[in-house]
């Protein structure tokens, strides 16, 4: 799927048209507030990285419906020819805050939040939440494989893997910012100026006679690029041994090489090749892996003392592995009432856990002396009550659903206010940043989390609290809605 396509107004699911057409009809076209924010953390993990916003903003300035458009959904016959006249000149003209690309999110609070009117907020559902679900789900896939390695070096493999044509390219792009250092994705290199990376496949050396002049061609092309497949025939019997011959002939041209494992007992081979390079004087020589390698293997090996330079990471990592999708929802805040004021809105439930905190929220992460977070607060940040967190002041930050547990706590290092404006009555009102810099952001924000936080097994769940005010308000909303409705 092309950008053109998935900027499309079509990319949206039905009933937010049919929902459209029928606010449109009764009038109720008002000013609202939409909110994003995700249940859980995927992975069982500790932590998520916030992926996707610079597409996104993409797609809500280029979003519209085309001739063809207008053209399809009428022929539906559900919707009036007016309503369609109206959608022709359709465009995203709200306003966009949201956390920095590459932030640490946590669950419950609200990373994205949309203003405009209720026609638009709806229309654009499914694409907010398919845009930053997606990418959000595959940075943070990626981050904790890159933090299994020890931080070397991981390159994303999953083209022919991934889910279609946009699966494969957002992933390449999310994976970078999650700590990637490459794709073997040429379109994704091209569309992101992200590093390409790759030589041979198995197929390379069965076209040639035998293993040694297919690495001997393979030198000769790309003395620079050189990293042999060994496990074709036999890894340890012949692969190694003519990869070192081509790397002597390498040698006496001033290049070095790298040979990868794509099979068998990845620990123990590794361990065989390493001897064997240095033996024979390569002690430069690099090997990398892959082969079905996700957070838990890459974690296993490392710890084992397998000796991998570079790992290939591709299935596991760009279709999310054993977990198919990112909990993010797109919830309303606030309305605008009969009077022209905008009033907090909140979601009840039979499932508590899918109550939502009411109104327009900002969320400030708390950090300590040192600079390490401790806590992020959700406060009120409407126009008519604005909520600060600041520095050397006390505060009492409350459980955001067990309302009973609470903490007072003195901000005695930093508090930051997370959401910021991107877009502006729809225009861009900010410089995005480059790939590079979301992911050196990201790097920078997860060395300010415990470790605990960041392990793979039972990580420590970091504190999201809410404030007074909040919970009040949600309170208030709750008492008043629990006296309506009443069975007889």
């Amino acid at each position: 799927m092309t950008n053109n396509e998935q900027s499309c107004a079509l990319f949206t699911d039905f009933y937010s048209l049919t929902m459209a057409q029928g606010y449109w009809k009764t009038g109720m076209n008002r000013r609202v507030v939409f909110e994003m924010f995700f249940r859980r953390q995927p992975f069982g993990g500790g932590f998520s990285i916030f992926a996707g916003l610079q597409t996104l903003i993409d797609k809500l300035l280029n979003f519209g419906f085309s001739n063809d458009d207008i053209n399809y959904l009428k022929n539906l016959k559900i919707f009036e020819d007016s309503f369609l006249e109206y959608l022709k000149d359709f465009k995203f003209t709200g306003s966009l805050w949201a956390f920095d690309e590459g932030s640490i999110i946590f669950p419950s609070e609200p990373i994205l939040r949309i203003d405009g009117n209720l026609i638009e907020c709806q229309i654009i559902e499914g694409m907010l939440l398919n845009t930053i679900n997606f990418q959000s789900l595959i940075a943070t896939k990626t981050a904790r494989v890159w933090l299994a390695s020890g931080k070397s070096s991981v390159i994303e493999l999953g083209l022919r893997r991934a889910q279609g044509n946009d699966g494969a390219v957002s992933a390449s792009r999310a994976a970078y910012i999650g700590g990637a250092r490459g794709t073997s994705n040429v379109y994704a290199g091209k569309k992101f100026n992200i590093p390409v990376v790759g030589t041979m496949a198995h197929s390379w050396i069965m076209a040639f006679e035998n293993e040694e002049a297919a690495f001997n061609a393979y030198a000769d092309i790309y003395p620079d690029n050189s990293i042999f497949l060994i496990d074709t025939y036999d890894t340890l019997k012949s692969g190694i041994h003519n990869a070192i011959k081509a790397g002597k002939k390498l040698a006496s041209r001033g290049k070095t090489f790298g040979v990868r494992l794509d099979s068998g007992d990845i620990h123990y081979l590794s361990m065989e090749v390493r001897k064997i390079l240095d033996a024979n004087g390569f002690k430069s020589a690099t090997i990398s892996a892959s082969n079905d390698l996700d957070e838990y293997i890459i974690e296993t090996l490392k710890n084992a003392g397998a000796p991998i330079d570079i790992w290939g990471a591709g299935t596991r990592l760009v279709t999310g592995g054993n977990e198919a999708s990112f909990s993010g929802v797109y919830k309303m805040a606030a309305r605008e009432n009969k009077d022209g004021l905008l009033e907090a809105a909140m979601k009840f439930s039979d499932n508590p856990d899918k109550t939502t905190n009411p109104g327009i929220k900002q969320v400030y992460r708390i950090r300590d002396e040192k600079g390490m977070c401790i806590a992020d607060v959700l406060v009120l940040d409407d126009e008519e009550n604005r909520e600060h967190i600041e520095k050397g002041c006390s505060y009492s930050f409350w459980h955001p659903s067990a309302d009973y547990r609470n903490i007072t706590h003195k901000v005695t290092g930093s508090a930051e206010p997370l959401q910021k404006k991107r877009i502006s009555n729809g225009k861009l009102i900010v410089e995005l940043p480059s790939l590079p810099e979301i992911n050196a952001y990201m790097n920078r924000e997860l060395d300010t989390f415990d470790q605990s936080y960041k392990r793979l097994l039972n990580p420590h769940i970091y504190k999201i609290s809410v404030s007074e005010k909040l919970r009040s308000l949600k309170l208030e909303l709750i008492n008043n809605y629990s006296g309506i409705d009443k069975w007889d």
